[in-house]
């Protein structure tokens, strides 16, 4: 195909990925990587260049308005970037070390192993859990609106939530996907804290955590700005769609869509490591 074609193309992916990034918390990344790598053939380093400056875009675009609906905690969200940020600069330097179906390969584990997690949710137990002591003192516990009632929370095992935390960031500056997938889950899984408050959260957060690693990339020569600008562009466009779209959607449709594309995604990435189609 042409260039138009390809960018064209490339746009119209990136929509449907910041689409879904904003809705789920994945940043888009998840989606982009592949798009780039597997259907179009792009070397996965380039492509995660691309997807981390687009992981920018995706919370500037997405972050504000959802801090404006009253769904991110941005308390929350400040405290855990000191872990994400340390873990994205030495997964960054990691990613120059292993070959790409290596990295293919581990991506594609933590998204289906994301996918199980999202399948298994916590439970509305979370909402009336008993407040924890140290979230006590940081001051975490908030409340967010839901179907037009504002819903109280307590945060639940911040220690161990900061310490997923440093695990996702470091596969955000491995794998170029801001980790949203991973972000999401410590929040929701191990923190007890509603699924919407964290995908918001997480949104707010991965532009911190990419912009660790992306000037790691920058320097390395893996951000192309002939095939970055089309990615940002769409992506901002489908996260501004998706904050229009998540004040009224359901949970359990969010988690839905989050298992399915996650779960896609990372067979195909495990397939192409495995056969050394990257």
């Amino acid at each position: 195909m042409n260039w138009f074609t390809l960018d064209l193309t490339i746009f119209a992916g990136s929509v449907l990925a910041g689409l879904v990034g904003a809705l789920t918390g994945l940043g888009g990344g998840v989606i982009i990587i592949p798009m780039l790598a597997l259907a179009l053939g792009i070397d996965i380093r380039y492509a995660i260049g691309a997807s981390l400056v687009s992981v920018i875009a995706t919370s500037s675009g997405a972050a504000a308005a959802y801090v404006k609906e009253g769904f991110t905690n941005i308390r929350i969200g400040m405290f855990l970037e000191m872990a994400t940020t340390v873990g994205a600069l030495l997964g960054a330097g990691l990613a120059g070390l292993l070959p790409t179906n290596i990295i293919a390969i581990i991506f594609g584990c933590v998204l289906v192993y994301s996918t199980w997690l999202t399948l298994h949710p916590v439970g509305p137990q979370s909402l009336a859990a008993k407040p924890d002591r140290l979230a006590t003192k940081l001051r975490m516990d908030s409340s967010y609106p839901d179907q037009g009632v504002e819903q109280q929370y307590h945060v639940q095992r911040v220690p161990q939530g900061f310490a997923v935390m440093s695990v996702a960031g470091a596969l955000s500056g491995l794998l170029g996907i801001g980790s949203g997938a991973v972000k999401v889950l410590a929040m929701d899984t191990v923190m007890r804290i509603p699924f919407k408050v964290s995908t918001t959260t997480s949104n707010f957060m991965i532009g911190v955590t990419a912009a660790a690693s992306a000037g790691i990339y920058l320097n390395r020569g893996y951000i192309d700005p002939g095939l970055t600008f089309p990615v940002m562009l769409g992506v901002l466009a489908g996260a501004w769609l998706g904050t229009k779209v998540l004040v009224r959607a359901r949970t359990k449709s969010l988690r839905l869509l989050f298992a399915i594309v996650i779960l896609v995604l990372g067979l195909e990435m495990i397939y192409k490591g495995l056969t050394k189609g990257l």
